[in-house]
C-alpha cells in the first residue's frame, strides 16, 4: 500500500475501511493489511482499529492462504481467531487449533472439525478442556500419533495436571480400540492401577 493509500485509510471511518477490506479482491492489499505492524497498545484508539481491520482481512476469502494462517498462528485476538476457525481451508483451522491463544470453547469446538489434522491439532492444544480431552481419547478415528500423545497427560506431558481427570484419558486410551499396541503396553506399566488394569484386559 502506497503512502497515499495509507493517508487516506486514517481519514475512512472503521466501518467504510471494514467493509472495504472485507469485500476487497486485492490480494496485495489484504496481505499487507495482514502483515502490518500493529500500533502500540498504549494507543488504544489505533489498536482497535488495527484488530477490527485484522478480522475483516481474516474472513475474506481473496487473503491470501498463506496470510491467513500466519494470522492464524501469530494473532491472539479472539474475534480474528473465530473468524479464522470456519476458514475453508484446513491448513488454517489446523493453526488455529494450534494456536495457544485460543479461548478452551473454541478451541473444543476445534477437536470435532471434519479434518482430522485439525481435530489433532485441537488436542494437543493445552487450552482444550478435559472433556473434549476425554472425548477425543474415546474416539475411533482419533489418529494413532494423538492417542499416543493424550496417554502421557499427566505423566510426561502437563505432570501437574489433575491425576484423576488425566488418569481418566489415559484410561479411555487404553480402552479405545484404535489404541496403537506399543501405547498400550506402555499403560499396561502406568502408575495409576485403574489405567494399568483396563491396558492390561484390553
Amino acid at each position: 500500500m502506497s503512502d497515499s493509500d495509507k493517508q487516506a485509510d486514517s481519514f475512512e471511518t472503521l466501518t467504510v475501511t471494514y467493509e472495504r477490506l472485507r469485500h476487497s479482491t486485492d490480494a496485495e492489499e489484504l496481505s499487507e493489511y495482514a502483515r502490518r505492524d500493529l500500533p502500540d497498545r498504549s494507543d488504544q484508539a489505533a489498536f482497535s482499529r488495527a484488530t477490527a481491520l485484522l478480522e475483516a482481512v481474516a474472513g475474506n476469502g481473496s487473503t491470501p492462504v498463506e496470510d491467513r494462517v500466519y494470522l492464524a498462528t501469530a494473532m491472539p485476538f479472539p474475534n480474528v481467531l473465530v473468524k479464522l476457525s470456519v476458514d475453508p481451508a484446513p491448513e488454517v483451522r489446523q493453526a488455529v487449533a494450534s494456536n495457544t491463544n485460543d479461548k478452551n470453547w473454541l478451541v473444543g469446538r476445534l477437536t470435532k472439525d471434519a479434518s482430522s489434522q485439525v481435530r489433532a491439532a485441537a488436542l494437543r492444544n493445552p487450552q482444550t478442556s478435559w472433556k473434549m480431552r476425554l472425548e477425543g481419547a474415546q474416539r475411533r478415528d482419533t489418529d494413532a500419533g494423538t492417542l499416543d500423545y493424550l496417554s502421557r497427560l499427566g505423566v510426561e506431558i502437563e505432570k501437574d495436571a489433575p491425576a484423576v481427570l488425566a488418569s481418566m484419558v489415559r484410561r479411555a486410551v487404553a480402552v479405545n480400540p484404535s489404541c496403537p499396541d506399543d501405547t498400550r503396553l506402555r499403560l499396561a506399566k502406568d502408575a495409576s492401577g485403574d489405567v494399568a488394569e483396563n491396558a492390561a484386559q484390553a
